[in-house]
């Protein structure tokens, strides 16, 4: 096909040839492992510098523990920086878990809540992990933007921005709402296993042919 000329004719070929290469829905795609939006939060504060393998290795004993948000808003500290350790900056961690776990039990009865707004003011969450939560646990418009995001974006020329927040307005701007979780899970994907930081794999990418940076990098 005859290579689209600007991002806005570019961005809905990258979305399809995305989803054509790893379907599924935005949970299925999601490899924190979790049962509800609360599981979620927990994963997804902890996966911070670490790996997503070593949130799952963790989460299990932590979700049996700590069922509810009122469970983990009484946890003792000690024991839960010694659960959790393995993740890494484990006690900035246990802050955020707990306070997190106390302003849901205390400003939301309990329930995670939906909107973006809410989701930024609980200790721990930024508007990248409120995405998450918006797109994989609720199925709401909402696009995380990570260091895989913002590389590949970039070089596919979907944004010149640096900053996570600008990128996904350019992004928002571009993807249908009922997309962009799914787009970003799917770049994260592809940013691992082929657009790689150092050494992309322009030969085994389905995007090389509309991508202006293809074996520029």
């Amino acid at each position: 096909m005859a290579r689209p000329r600007g991002a806005r004719q570019r961005a809905p070929e990258v979305v399809r040839r995305l989803a054509g290469e790893y379907p599924g829905t935005t949970k299925e795609l999601c490899a924190l492992h979790h049962a509800n939006p609360y599981e979620l939060l927990i994963a997804t504060i902890l996966s911070a510098q670490t790996t997503d393998e070593n949130v799952n290795k963790v989460t299990p004993g932590l979700f049996a523990r700590y069922p509810s948000p009122a469970d983990l808003a009484e946890a003792n500290p000690e024991e839960l920086e010694l659960a959790i350790h393995s993740t890494g900056f484990f006690r900035n961690k246990t802050k955020s878990l707990i306070g997190m776990a106390r302003a849901v039990v205390e400003r939301y009865d309990g329930e995670v809540p939906q909107e973006l707004e809410d989701l930024v003011t609980l200790p721990g969450v930024g508007r990248k992990t409120g995405n998450v939560i918006r797109s994989v646990a609720f199925d709401l418009p909402g696009l995380p933007v990570d260091t895989h995001v913002g590389r590949l974006v970039r070089r596919l020329r979907l944004t010149a921005e640096t900053d996570p927040v600008k990128v996904e307005r350019d992004l928002d701007a571009l993807v249908e709402p009922g997309e962009r979780g799914a787009l970003s899970l799917r770049l994260i994907l592809h940013g691992r296993r082929v657009c790689t930081a150092r050494r992309p794999r322009c030969d085994q990418c389905v995007l090389v042919d509309i991508c202006p940076s293809a074996f520029k990098v």
